[in-house]
């Protein structure tokens, strides 16, 4: 017998025959680079597997489910390891890692991409932005492909080209049986459904077929920037400015403390600003018009809202969520910026302590609105905005702190607000992953998790248990 955690030991015939037929790489306890696969993107995530399954194609991942079912692991599923809550790892579980899983394959007449379940964002930019086409995704490189899109995939070209799961074609999934099938609209339509915006529960995705569309490779980009004094007038203006925007421009906006980065003039770094981050999905000149009115309001201490490559612009926010940092979220949807919501949002803004603590507000609406709510799994089509109340320190000095005034600016925004994006959810109970996607469309998860995982084998995740 081999012990692999504490109080749990497995036969030593039986990993021995896993690792036998293993193209990848099978890492335990005792192994030197452990720590390394074990950590997670949020570094406030200390948690340690039993084993981890390093697949190197879809045969492990077969073989690695089959292996957890027979002998009854937790399993944990990683592909980025991006999730907020940490869900790609658990403490005593089987970890199938697909970080190996690096395939991306460009069609650049049929304006298709194939894209395995360990590819990251920016390495998907990169292949699709060579021949001027993209995929909509988000906002961070070192996101993982796989976990963003399963939640449904919000980003800088959703309000022109919609969610990531509107731009999806095809899935191929191993399911909790251990059996690789496929998903389309045509096949295994309840399946596809579900994997779009239903997150990990319903099997693990080893591809993705993505529709591709045209865009950059300059595009007008880049946040412009006001003194947080001034964000009371700043989110009135800019309330009042996308009230009627066209798909082409998407915005976040984002309070924090001035990063010392080239764009930021030095002697703002350090000192708390309001900015409105834009991206102009369409021609530079048609964008330079639409944006003028942001970029003249008030008195701008820094504007670099300027055409650039897009691969350029998607690493923007790198910086603001670096690997290994503290990081805690609560997040929710808000039909409007009312005057109630912003003077509720400029008082806890003043508030921010870290200096690498940044909260987005996401514009929602365009064509991520105009798919029917009941055309896949992801929920909250008709949100005006989205509230990511995000707080990061670079260790545990200052987490609590930090967090206790996450808390406390969700409770206060908590009478106004209405769905919650299940990609910026925590480890916060099933009442919050019903909230996400509304009781109906749950209920409907829940049976769809009845017929392809009826005993929750798939249970590491925003966890949808079977009707």
């Amino acid at each position: 017998m081999t012990a692999i955690a504490e109080g749990l030991t497995l036969d030593d015939t039986a990993l021995a025959g896993l690792q036998a037929g293993f193209r990848g790489e099978i890492v335990g306890r005792d192994d030197a680079t452990y720590d390394q696969h074990r950590a997670v993107w949020n570094g406030s995530i200390d948690r340690r597997p039993a084993l981890i399954a390093r697949c190197a194609g879809v045969a492990d991942v077969i073989a690695s489910v089959r292996f957890g079912r027979e002998h009854g692991l937790p399993v944990a599923v990683r592909s980025g390891g991006h999730s907020f809550p940490g869900l790609s790892v658990a403490d005593d579980a089987f970890v199938v890692d697909l970080g190996l899983l690096k395939g991306v394959r460009v069609d650049p007449e049929a304006r298709t991409a194939r894209v395995q379940a360990g590819v990251l964002l920016g390495e998907l930019d990169r292949e699709t932005q060579a021949f001027g086409l993209a995929a909509p995704s988000g906002i961070v490189t070192h996101t993982g492909v796989a976990g963003l899109t399963l939640g449904g995939g919000i980003g800088w070209i959703m309000r022109k080209h919609g969610l990531s799961v509107d731009k999806l074609r095809r899935v191929d999934v191993v399911t909790a049986d251990g059996e690789l099938v496929q998903a389309t609209a045509d096949e295994n339509a309840d399946l596809f459904w579900g994997l779009c915006g239903g997150g990990g529960n319903f099997g693990i995705v080893t591809e993705f077929e993505f529709d591709l569309v045209p865009l950059g490779p300059t595009v007008l980009a880049g946040p412009i920037m006001w003194p947080m004094e001034d964000a009371p007038e700043v989110l009135r203006f800019y309330r009042d400015w996308v009230a009627d925007a066209p798909d082409e421009l998407m915005t976040i906006v984002i309070h924090r403390k001035a990063p010392p980065l080239p764009f930021v003039p030095e002697e703002l770094h350090g000192k708390p600003v309001v900015m409105v981050a834009c991206c102009w999905a369409g021609g530079v000149e048609d964008g330079e018009r639409a944006i003028r009115p942001m970029k003249e309001f008030g008195k701008p201490v820094a504007d670099v809202c300027t055409p650039k490559p897009f691969l350029t612009h998607q690493s923007m926010f790198d910086p603001s969520f670096v690997p290994g940092r503290w990081y805690y979220f609560k997040s929710c949807d808000v039909p409007a910026l009312t005057d109630e919501i912003i003077d509720i949002t400029v008082e806890h803004c003043s508030r921010i302590s870290s200096p690498l603590t940044s909260f987005p507000i996401w514009q929602m609406g365009g064509a991520v609105a105009r798919v029917g709510e009941d055309e896949t799994a992801f929920n909250g089509r008709g949100a005006g905005f989205t509230y990511n109340i995000g707080a990061c320190t670079a260790t545990t000095e200052g987490f609590d702190e930090e967090r206790d005034w996450v808390r406390s600016f969700w409770s206060a925004l908590e009478p106004h607000f209405t769905t919650v994006y299940v990609n910026f959810l925590m480890d916060e109970g099933e009442d919050r992953v019903r909230q996400a996607y509304g009781a109906e469309k749950y209920e409907r998860l829940r049976a769809l998790k009845r017929k392809y995982d009826p005993d929750n084998f798939f249970r590491i995740n925003q966890n949808i248990p079977p009707a």
